[in-house]
């Protein structure tokens, strides 16, 4: 399968786009709804008065939730493309040793042409954050959604798009088995980085601004920003009326809680982290590929 290198004039225009302003009140009612779970500001006061563990069990659950957010802001944008579907339930996918021998020890133009079968057995699996396909172009994208890469050494980045190729090698069967027959002729791993840093555009490893060639929606990346944005002034208004009710109810403390919202005391601790199937044709499998300039 061979890619096609592309303008910088056609790389902008895409098919759909998306409107920051119209999409707002959706975006304020996903927020609402990832923060009133787990870092409303009641619970946040609550964890105050317990003490440092549930402090720190309420920090721990920030990188989670925005990572929650992120995911669930993404599919919300995609629906702006009738081409897409987007997965993200049940997908479990077998590393089979086999798959991860070929990944490891075969060139990439021989990887990127096999398939394996969905029920393989295995003990290891990946479950992807998404698995987005597009029925107009046949590509399905793999994706694995990162808050931040800040705390990844790169031999840990390394074996993460490792186990997510040899994934991919089971997804044309998946799809075709368990999701009505869809058929893909290429299947593009990539890891979004939330914050925009430590990328790789070639390597797989994409800033979350890239969304926009993903969805092949134009403000995708813009309006996930704004998503991120909306998210850490929420949960630092709440961060601060449960600071200022903990106070009204006991005497201050000068030694007492102050300073780092929750949002920046986390992230320095954020780690991360029934039909016969046809006769199978080649199907490519390797890392997402952005808009190119033309050659020449």
């Amino acid at each position: 399968m061979t890619s096609k290198n592309t303008s910088v004039a056609e790389a902008t225009n895409h098919a759909h786009a998306v409107d920051l302003e119209k999409m707002s009140l959706s975006l304020g009612t996903l927020v609402n709804d990832v923060v009133d779970t787990a870092l409303s500001a009641g619970l946040l006061q609550r964890a105050l008065a317990a003490g440092m563990d549930e402090i720190a069990s309420v920090l721990r659950a920030v990188p989670v939730a925005e990572g929650r957010l992120l995911e669930r802001g993404i599919g919300l944008i995609a629906k702006r493309n009738p081409d897409l579907v987007v997965l993200t339930e049940n997908l479990r996918l077998p590393v089979t040793r086999a798959a991860t021998e070929l990944v490891a020890m075969n060139d990439e133009a021989l990887v990127k042409s096999l398939s394996l079968d969905a029920d393989s057995a295995g003990r290891k699996s990946y479950t992807p954050d998404l698995l987005i396909i597009n029925r107009t172009t046949k590509v399905a994208h793999l994706i694995d959604v990162k808050r931040s890469l800040g705390s990844y050494e790169l031999s840990r980045i390394a074996e993460l798009k490792n186990r997510m190729l040899a994934a991919a090698l089971v997804v044309p069967d998946l799809l075709y088995k368990e999701h009505r027959r869809l058929h893909v002729d290429e299947v593009r791993v990539v890891i979004l980085n939330a914050e925009n840093q430590r990328t790789d555009i070639d390597g797989g490893v994409w800033p979350l601004t890239h969304l926009d060639h993903l969805l092949d929606i134009a403000g995708a990346g813009a309006v996930m920003a704004q998503l991120r944005d909306l998210f850490q002034k929420r949960v630092t208004d709440n961060w601060a009326a449960a600071l200022r009710s903990h106070s009204a109810g006991i005497k201050a403390d000068p030694d007492g809680v102050a300073g780092e919202s929750p949002g920046d005391m986390a992230r320095h601790a954020d780690g991360g982290d029934a039909f016969a199937s046809p006769a199978r044709t080649p199907v490519s499998i390797g890392f997402a590929r952005a808009p190119r300039l033309a050659n020449g």
